[in-house]
């Protein structure tokens, strides 16, 4: 079996229906651009580059400069799958990502969408 087509996908074909599934729910690029950095450890302008460069997704993540340590904490369905029992890194990151989004789609609050820990 080879590679799930999402992996030679550019991240830049993608990139636009992730702006707007969050535009048409009134969140805005900036956050789905802060979703991108956090999850990544891309400044934004590593992250126009990747983009401009149309990137695959499997290039993206490899070459993701610092992954969030706390991505880990994302749980939960997407696209019917359980993101826990996903074995394959790369697809793991892409549904990370994928959660993330569905996330602020649905209004939750960025400190939440990105697990920052409640202040004592």
């Amino acid at each position: 079996m080879g590679k799930h087509r999402i992996f030679t996908t550019s991240v830049a074909s993608v990139y636009p229906l992730y702006i707007a599934k969050a535009e048409k729910k009134g969140r805005t690029k900036a956050e789905v651009d802060e979703i991108f950095r956090w999850l990544t450890g891309y400044t934004q302008r590593d992250l126009e580059k990747q983009l401009k460069n149309k990137t695959d997704f499997e290039t993206f993540f490899a070459d993701a400069p610092k992954p969030n340590p706390l991505r880990s904490l994302i749980k939960g369905v997407i696209c019917g799958v359980r993101i826990e029992e996903i074995e394959e890194p790369t697809m793991r990151e892409i549904r990370y990502l994928d959660k993330l989004i569905d996330e602020l789609a649905k209004g939750r609050p960025m400190e939440k969408i990105l697990r920052k820990p409640a202040e004592a």
